[in-house]
């Protein structure tokens, strides 16, 4: 499937200030980049370093005053997306390195305090059949609603509340395959669909791969349910949304306009 990205926002810093900024589809074997053009109001003051697990880039800035971002690209995605159903989860002791980290409490996921609730509400299942499962819990009990949570809403609160938008849902997920020892991630992504339009969020689990006996591999899942895996161009990913934010400021920003616009080029 190959998608049209356009986004483009600004913000105003009144006194010098370090930014991160990761918003460029991310160029890995799953999806490929077939055009890209980044516009910054930069100057000579911007320094890209690759991102978390080396998926994307985050562009290190230093700036004052108003500046700007525009980007466009177009992004052939060949990811595969077999049916999470039936796949099996591996032990931690049979799991490679770099999936370990997502088995671990971070900021906004504290896998460790829904463990038992876990146990109660999915106990029987595991692997692909319990993230099923913890999806379909969670579309049946959460409402989406933007405004209702803030850059400070962890994965307990979304789950005390039962709403949230796109990063919550996403939180919630995650937590809760950590609560069932399967290694879950955080994944900026863009995606044809999302409504309101805007950068989107999806969980990535770490499962068994048919194809490589004793192997595993990482799966989209989208909790909201607004996109699918073969219509994900990937950003970046991480142990929650402050691995990716789209924007982190190391000082006082003032935000302004912000569009993002994605469709299916064909």
């Amino acid at each position: 499937m190959t998608i049209s990205i356009s986004t483009r926002f600004d913000f105003r810093l009144d006194a010098p200030t370090d930014l991160i900024l990761q918003f460029e589809a991310a160029a890995i074997p799953e999806q490929a980049i077939r055009s890209a053009r980044t516009s910054m109001t930069c100057g000579d003051d911007c320094v890209r370093v690759p991102a978390h697990e080396a998926i994307g880039e985050r562009i290190l800035v230093h700036a004052e005053g108003r500046f700007e971002v525009a980007y466009e690209a177009t992004v052939d995605v060949n990811r595969l997306a077999p049916e999470l159903a039936g796949l099996e989860q591996l032990a931690p002791h049979d799991l490679p390195g770099d999936p370990l980290e997502y088995l671990l409490d971070s900021r906004y996921c504290p896998a460790d305090r829904l463990q038992s609730f876990a146990e109660d509400e999915f106990g029987g299942t595991s692997g692909g059949d319990r993230i099923v499962a913890i999806h379909d819990w969670i579309a049946q009990h959460f409402t989406y609603e933007p405004g209702s949570s803030t850059p400070t809403t962890t994965a307990l609160d979304s789950f005390v509340e039962r709403r949230g938008i796109c990063r919550d849902y996403a939180h919630v997920l995650i937590t809760l395959a950590r609560a069932s020892t399967i290694p879950a991630r955080y994944v900026s992504c863009f995606a044809p669909g999302v409504e309101p339009p805007d950068f989107h969020a999806v969980a990535e689990v770490f499962l068994a791969d048919r194809t490589t006996p004793g192997g595993g591999a990482w799966y989209i899942v989208d909790a909201t349910g607004m996109a699918t895996p073969g219509e994900t161009v990937k950003i970046g990913v991480g142990r929650d949304a402050a691995d990716v934010s789209f924007l982190t400021s190391f000082g006082p920003s003032h935000f302004g306009d912000k569009s993002v616009t994605v469709t299916r080029a064909g």
